[in-house]
């Protein structure tokens, strides 16, 4: 299927290509908008939606690079689409090709359920457990955390993360084993481990260290490389990696 607007020809004209269906299937269809000067890949997706296809389903919000959750795969790379130009992508007279994120659930179209991003984001403990307050009461005096410290500077490092999922989709041990944990799952759980306030470290620990854990991760590092925020979750599941070798060493893991 191939939507034209009227007037548009081939020289003034992006071709792009997107997936439509749900979770039972689908095919990409074929439209046509306008090429205009710095234009996104979200602005293409909303031209498609406002003026040919007013069903297509998508998500967005802050359209400036803050909420990350117009995270799509553009020509086989998961991006944020509002931060992505059209010219960095795809060269003149080359198409577009848009589809979900890969390894989560399609909902329909271009929206995934990041609800299996996010339970794994719990189960590797990414919740933060204050120190000496049992049942979420709020401790008596505030912590310190020197800015200088080594922990903190690990915290630091990763503590950015938004859950825009564009690692999650670009992990190729999720895509074969849909247990593991994830990037950004681990990244908190790094950042966690590193917080010297938080209360659940042998527990976080614990939770990384089985066969769905940072143990399994092979270092291909497609996790930093596309990362939206420069974040460095590989360097993070290393930490976890050499902190859990030490702590096993010296016995302070059950």
């Amino acid at each position: 299927m191939e939507t034209v607007p009227k007037g548009e020809n081939a020289q003034t004209s992006l071709k792009v290509r997107v997936w439509r269906g749900d979770a039972a299937g689908g095919e990409f269809r074929e439209y046509a908008v306008p090429a205009r000067e710095n234009q996104t890949v979200l602005d293409v997706v909303t031209q498609i939606q406002r003026e040919i296809e007013p069903d297509l389903a998508y998500r967005f919000a802050c359209r400036v690079g803050m909420c990350g959750s117009c995270a799509m795969e553009v020509n086989g790379r998961a991006r944020w689409t509002c931060r992505t130009h059209v010219k960095r992508v795809a060269a003149p007279g080359e198409a577009l090709e848009i589809r979900p994120l890969a390894n989560l659930p399609v909902i329909r179209d271009l929206a995934t359920d990041m609800a299996p991003f996010f339970d794994k984001w719990a189960r590797a403990g990414g919740t933060f457990q204050p120190k000496d307050a049992p049942d979420g009461a709020v401790p008596a005096e505030f912590s310190v955390v020197p800015p200088e410290s080594k922990q903190r500077r690990e915290a630091d490092a990763g503590i950015e993360c938004i859950g825009c999922g564009v690692c999650y989709a670009s992990c190729d041990i999720v895509a074969w084993n849909p247990d593991y944990l994830g990037p950004a799952a681990m990244n908190r759980a790094w950042t966690l481990v590193n917080d010297v306030r938080d209360g659940a470290r042998r527990e976080r620990l614990e939770a990384v260290s089985g066969d769905a854990g940072c143990h399994s991760c092979h270092s291909t590092q497609s996790c930093t490389e596309r990362c939206p925020k420069n974040l460095d979750p590989s360097s993070a599941i290393a930490g976890l990696k050499r902190t859990l070798f030490w702590d096993s060493l010296w016995g302070r893991l059950r």
